[in-house]
């Protein structure tokens, strides 16, 4: 590597650099000799991207961020007087604020779908740094008010009971190791979201494809085990043959909704079984990561208390389709759509 260069400013890509030695378990002195940096400068580096993070087993850890560090590094070059990146790329503040107004996009997935494009504007921006001008007011017509703000408590493990209600379940504890590090395609997660809180009027079926996150969204008439059998028979009859390797298991909770287990898993075509159903333990819904992420999307279509008699069968599929076809972080800002579809060809 070449000599350090302390007083150069440390740069966006070397500051991907640094999360990616980071995570990989290099020290600040060994992170300084592979980049050519002074020891304190990288110390001081590590401390601007700082933040905690909880793990798979809910731990907290202390990690670096490079959109934070850069965040902060934007912020602080704005407050000293420096131009903005964005002031006259008026072309990319008219994209990136039809996209957020529009068609509902979050910041990270305009600029995920810009990258992915290759769409030809003049200014390249890391998404902490769109997130600080638009916190800053630096967007005439956009505001975080317009963004979909995910709460910041973190989830902590419930204490809970490891019995199944009915002793014909299958408890999530016997659920091959295969799904749960969702290596392979056809494990679904099924939950049910209601309209108004109290009543017996139509509520949502919704199951999530565990590796490519595609949702169905399905209107049920009742919140009962009845409904629901109706609607997988539904699935069965689209998919035919082949839903036996589309819906391999569907993971679940305790709902009453849900405990006709035999109902669920027999085939409405023939003799045999038609899939395999795991059911979590008893209040811990983040056993059902995935569902969970998708029903807090849908309530951004479907407010919490609105009766879901007001929403016609169109309006679902266009909440669907919106959900299937958005570029999603976690599939490196492809859509469920493009992936769920590349998997059923082989199915």
């Amino acid at each position: 590597m070449s000599g350090r260069k302390g007083v150069r400013h440390i740069t966006y890509t070397e500051r991907t650099k640094i999360e990616a030695l980071a995570d990989n378990g290099m020290n600040a002195q060994e992170i300084a000799d592979y980049l050519g940096r002074e020891l304190s400068g990288i110390y001081k580096e590590l401390r601007r991207g700082e933040y905690t993070r909880l793990t798979s087993e809910l731990l907290e850890v202390t990690a670096y961020s490079a959109d934070i560090a850069q965040q902060d590094y934007d912020y602080k070059a704005t407050a000293k007087g420096a131009t903005l990146k964005i002031s006259n790329d008026f072309a990319l503040v008219e994209y990136i604020e039809q996209k957020i107004l529009e068609e509902s996009y979050s910041p990270c997935a305009v600029l995920a779908e810009i990258r992915e494009k290759q769409l030809p504007f003049a200014t390249n921006i890391c998404f902490k740094t769109l997130y600080n001008y638009i916190d800053n007011g630096l967007f005439l017509n956009l505001s975080n008010k317009d963004l979909l703000r995910k709460s910041g408590k973190k989830r902590t493990k419930k204490s809970m009971d490891t019995r199944i209600k009915h002793p014909l379940c299958t408890s999530i504890e016997d659920r091959p190791k295969e799904i749960n590090e969702r290596n392979t395609f056809g494990h679904w997660e099924m939950d049910t979201v209601i309209g108004k809180a109290k009543g017996s009027g139509p509520v949502l079926l919704v199951l999530t494809e565990r590796l490519t996150r595609y949702e169905i969204i399905m209107k049920m008439k009742h919140k009962t085990a009845a409904e629901v059998i109706r609607c997988l028979n539904r699935l069965e009859r689209k998919y035919g043959s082949r839903f036996k390797r589309v819906f391999k298991s569907i993971t679940v909770d305790n709902g009453s909704e849900f405990m006709d287990t035999e109902g669920i898993e027999k085939s409405c075509r023939s003799k045999g079984s038609r899939t395999k159903v795991f059911y979590c333990h008893p209040y811990s819904s983040w056993e059902r990561g995935s569902n969970e992420n998708a029903n807090a999307i849908i309530r951004r279509f479907i407010p919490k208390g609105t009766p879901m008699e007001n929403y016609t069968e169109k309006q679902i599929l266009k909440v669907e389709q919106w959900i299937n076809n958005y570029p999603r972080k976690i599939l490196g800002y492809k859509n469920a759509k493009t992936l769920f579809e590349r998997y059923l060809v082989t199915a």
